[in-house]
């Protein structure tokens, strides 16, 4: 989940009416890019695909009026994952740590070199794990593919929550074409400043959106210093009352993330596979 956006090169995504049926693998399908909407402190509330939480006051505007629906073309992608803000090179690791309400947090991520079709896509598979007081709370399997743009595309996670080493929940787990399930823009091509996203889409699961805050900025983390920063605002009126910061570096991907707004908590990168 990403952070300056220079409206994503007019990928291949189109909007459609919400009413329109939800994409499925085995539907023919075309895409040019969202529009991206600006950032707003307090825009006002979208209808349709952010309903789920009645009432609450949008943080982001993705600027679709809730009437959203990407299409995609398989032809259009290709077979890597090198933007540079976000790249997911085969075998790549980056490790976290942090803290999450007070207890130590640590975020290992691993492009397991796995490949699994979505909507007709060879989708990268990156594993997300989380470790809470040095438990396992949180065991994430990601599908990510790229544009010929540069745009990556969330496709979908399998996610598993445990407490006491056992699964106790799949919540938030979603694949794209299924169940009206939406792919979203995790990363433009081009980030431009001011622009906002959908990441996800399936109702009451996975609602998650970005707004690009600043671009072409640097940043210090930990002991190192990155030139070539994005930052973003994350959100999801699934829980409205929670913001995200996070920070990516050109080169590199996120190298940090901390709540904002309600709760306490940050990870910061402390080691990757990747050099600059």
């Amino acid at each position: 989940m990403t952070i300056d956006f220079r409206l994503a090169r007019r990928p291949l995504l189109v909007l459609l009416v919400a009413g329109a049926a939800a994409c499925s693998s085995g539907t023919n399908q075309t895409a040019t890019a969202a529009q991206p909407a600006s950032v707003t402190s307090a825009p006002s509330p979208a209808t349709g695909a952010t309903s789920a939480v009645a009432g609450a006051t949008p943080v982001i505007d993705p600027g679709d009026g809730g009437n959203y629906r990407p299409e995609l073309v398989a032809a259009d992608f290709v077979d890597v994952i090198d933007n540079p803000y976000l790249p997911f090179p085969d075998g790549a690791t980056w490790r976290y740590e942090g803290t999450s309400d007070g207890e130590p947090e640590i975020i290992e991520v691993m492009v397991t070199g796995e490949r699994t079709e979505i909507l007709g896509i060879s989708a990268t598979v990156v594993r997300d794990t989380v470790t809470i007081g040095g438990k396992l709370v949180e065991d994430t399997y990601d599908w990510y593919a790229q544009d010929k743009d540069g745009n990556v595309w969330y496709l979908g996670e399998d996610v598993k929550d445990y407490e006491d080493g056992k699964v106790v929940s799949t919540a938030g787990s979603w694949r794209a074409g299924v169940d009206g399930a939406l792919p979203g823009i995790v990363m433009p091509g081009e980030p431009q400043a001011g622009a906002a996203y959908r990441q996800e889409y399936l109702a009451g699961e996975a609602e998650d959106m970005m707004a690009v805050l600043d671009a072409g900025s640097g940043l210090a983390v930990g002991d190192q210093t990155y030139d070539d920063v994005i930052r973003t605002r994350d959100w999801t009126p699934l829980e409205p009352d929670v913001v995200e910061e996070k920070a990516y570096a050109a080169g590199v991907g996120k190298i940090s993330e901390r709540k904002t707004v309600g709760g306490d908590g940050f990870a910061e990168l402390v080691a990757t596979s990747l050099t600059r």
